[in-house]
């Protein structure tokens, strides 16, 4: 059995891994969540299975929280809770795309302590362990060091640069890039190849805990809109937003925001 949260996470990562690409995704069977949630494809059914087969097998004291599984609070009485994405960019997956990822967390009391995203199709494999840094195939990570907006590459949804947004009733010079898996674009921060990321749409606990702590460990300041840390494991599983970068970009970036910004 893995000794260390992380190395745990890291082998199911693989598992799931293996599994997923044994689907076609465009030839994948799709139902529609209700609620409009989205669509789930077997393949995100057959790797929830496996990562809650390998992880409470290993963990059974620890809660669970699935973007595809039935949510009954059990978690929110556990000092420890895995929180994972089976498949983040499902719809990127269901359109032959090798830009998803299996996003996986541990969170101990609200921190996130270990964290792992992992794109089987490019084999790239974020890790972060709480103060122990954060590697990309086993390569340290660092962010940006580019501190001045006008021109700082953003990874965000379109939406997110409408002038109501910004106190001077545009972004401040950001050049705009987009990928479909909100966990890929925090690990790519936290890579270096682009300078922030942001949602100021509600967020899904699951999307962003792993990447969350792969940004902190690379040296990213990393919180909701407003710059308040973010809280995992709430009772609602979400948070009202993120926004991250170097500390310096992203204070400033921070304070260009109209306050209570949200899509």
């Amino acid at each position: 059995m893995p000794g260390t949260d992380l190395e745990l996470l890291v082998k199911a990562a693989h598992a799931a891994g293996d599994v997923a690409r044994q689907f076609s995704g465009p030839s994948a069977k799709v139902w529609e969540k209700p609620g409009g949630a989205g669509p789930v494809t077997e393949a995100d059914l057959a790797v929830n299975r496996v990562l809650e087969d390998t992880l409470r097998s290993a963990r059974p004291d620890y809660g669970w929280l699935s973007e595809e599984s039935e949510d009954g609070g059990a978690r929110l009485d556990r000092d420890r809770v895995f929180i994972v994405d089976p498949i983040d960019g499902t719809r990127s997956f269901m359109e032959g795309s090798q830009i998803w990822a299996h996003s996986l967390s541990v969170v101990e009391r609200g921190k996130v302590i270990a964290g792992v995203i992992y794109l089987p199709m490019r084999d790239k494999l974020y890790a972060a362990a709480l103060e122990g840094g954060a590697t990309l195939n086993g390569t340290p990570l660092r962010v940006g060091a580019r501190i001045e907006p006008d021109g700082a590459t953003m990874l965000a949804a379109k939406p997110n640069f409408k002038g109501e947004f910004w106190r001077r009733g545009e972004h401040p010079g950001l050049v705009r890039n987009f990928r479909p898996s909100l966990a890929y674009r925090m690990a790519l921060v936290a890579e270096g190849r682009f300078d922030a990321m942001m949602t100021l749409r509600s967020a899904w606990e699951w999307d962003i805990a792993a990447g969350a702590l792969i940004l902190q460990e690379a040296g990213a300041a990393v919180s909701d809109q407003s710059g308040a840390g973010l809280v995992f494991n709430n009772p609602e599983p979400k948070v009202p937003g993120v926004l991250a970068a170097n500390p310096q970009l992203h204070e400033t970036l921070t304070r260009s925001l109209v306050e209570g910004a949200v899509i």
